[in-house]
Formats: structure tokens, sequence, C-alpha cells
């Protein structure tokens, strides 16, 4: 399953957000990030690419 927007907010998920912690990984980069709602987001960055792997409710 595909989402393309925070469905809390229905920010972007294209949209640079600010990041929390980031860790290298084999393939490119995880991201935890914060969304304009509090919503935390776990994101991998592979080559361009960003996808939203986990969101968490608002806080």
């Amino acid at each position: 399953m595909s989402v393309d927007a925070c469905p809390f907010c229905g920010l972007p998920d294209g949209e640079p957000l600010p990041v929390v912690s980031q860790h290298a990984t084999g393939s490119g980069v995880t991201m935890w990030t914060r969304c304009r709602c509090g919503s935390l987001q776990v994101r991998a960055v592979d080559q361009g690419r960003v996808v939203v792997l986990s969101r968490g409710r608002p806080g």
C-alpha cells in the first residue's frame, strides 16, 4: 500500500521535513522525520527516491 500524503494533514510525502535522526544503510539512508502535524515518520531514501515506511499519529 502506498500513501502519497500524510493522512493527518495532507502534506505530500515528497516535501522536506525536519530530520529527527538518520542512519546509513546498505541501500541508502533510513530517516526519522517529524511532519508539520506532529506525526513521526520513518522514511527510506535510496537514489533520490523517498518511501514512507511507517507513520505515527500526531502528538
